[in-house]
């Protein structure tokens, strides 16, 4: 018999700490909750509301037995609905490096009737899919979402939010590489100062780089997400109060959006994946890429660009494509996206 556990107990009528939010963590028992919490403009703890999904199938046009690649499986909305396009013929592939993320979503994938014979999950990073396609063969249609999961954002114990105490790591998989306090520990404030320009186009990059440089000179710590947020509330001290607010809050979100580019390398990923990407389509192939910041969307744009003119892409996105008012009204999360597409020669 299966041990009872309690529900969490929490102060006030409703629950604030994301260990607390038990229905929402819980959205298949309690479909109630979540669709309340989605119809405010919220994304429920735990989870991850898939990003310009209609936009998405309509180009990529998937038939049944159809050969594809999910890059970076997260929640796994997107693998759901090209799975459902494939009508359980074919077979689609989905990377991920979360190992926790990646195990729950497999987990919740394998309930819904989608087995080993049609939908197959790969622990490793898509910059490597020159390695995964000697296992699976070319690919008919290919996507990848270059955004962070809403379920690692919300999660303190990620240390991706500045909105909540917990350590700062950032890393996508906390079991390589160094967490985001080590690497400010390793940075120069110059380096700094070019690691929040290039990466978030900061504006108070030297402010803020000055300050976390004399912050640890003087071997004050900067551990936790909420330490990092007080420092960078210091740094702009300077500004006249009526402004502070807004500008702590958007500059907090460049500064844990720069460190958590550099951390995972994601530049350099997405570079070794854009540069691979033809080797592993069919001709015709289709791939759409959904990014989130400008310095992706560049990256994207001028390696489909410079394919096209190559000859290697038969036709490319001529324009950026944006999510709909009405998304972006109901995930507010939707509103920085960009998508790009190709289609093989």
């Amino acid at each position: 018999m299966a041990e009872h556990k309690r529900r969490v107990h929490y102060s006030g009528k409703y629950p604030r700490k994301y260990e607390e939010k038990y229905k929402e963590l819980q959205p298949e028992k309690y479909a109630d909750m979540a669709e309340h919490v989605i119809a405010k403009g919220s994304t429920p703890a735990g989870t991850h509301i898939s990003i310009m999904v209609e936009e998405i199938l309509e180009f990529l046009d998937i038939q049944p037995g159809q050969i594809g690649l999910d890059c970076t499986l997260g929640y796994g909305g997107h693998s759901e609905k090209m799975l459902e396009k494939l009508s359980g013929r074919g077979h689609l592939y989905a990377l991920d490096v979360d190992p926790i993320e990646s195990e729950k979503t497999t987990k919740r994938l394998r309930e819904k009737g989608y087995d080993e014979e049609i939908f197959s999950v790969k622990r490793i990073n898509f910059a490597n899919i020159d390695q995964v396609v000697k296992e699976t063969g070319k690919f008919d249609f290919v996507l990848a979402d270059l955004g962070v999961s809403s379920m690692q954002i919300d999660n303190p114990e990620r240390g991706f939010t500045y909105k909540a105490d917990g350590p700062l790591d950032l890393r996508m998989d906390p079991t390589q590489g160094i967490s985001a306090a080590q690497r400010l520990k390793e940075l120069s404030k110059e380096e700094l100062i070019g690691l929040l320009t290039e990466n978030a186009d900061e504006p108070y990059a030297v402010e803020i780089a000055t300050t976390i440089t004399s912050f640890l000179k003087a071997h004050q710590p900067i551990e936790t997400t909420l330490q990092l947020k007080k420092v960078i509330e210091k740094a702009l001290g300077f500004l006249p109060k009526a402004e502070q607010k807004e500008a702590v809050k958007k500059s907090c979100a460049r500064t844990f959006q720069a460190l958590r580019i550099d951390v995972n390398h994601e530049f350099e990923v997405l570079y070794q994946f854009m540069e691979k990407l033809p080797t592993v389509l069919n001709p015709g192939g289709r791939v759409a890429v959904l990014t989130f910041h400008s310095g992706e969307d560049r990256l994207v744009k001028k390696a489909f660009k410079d394919y096209y003119r190559a000859g290697i892409y038969e036709n490319v996105a001529r324009e950026v494509i944006r999510p709909s008012q009405e998304e972006c009204r109901r995930n507010p999360r939707a509103k920085s996206t960009k998508m790009r597409w190709a289609i093989k020669s």
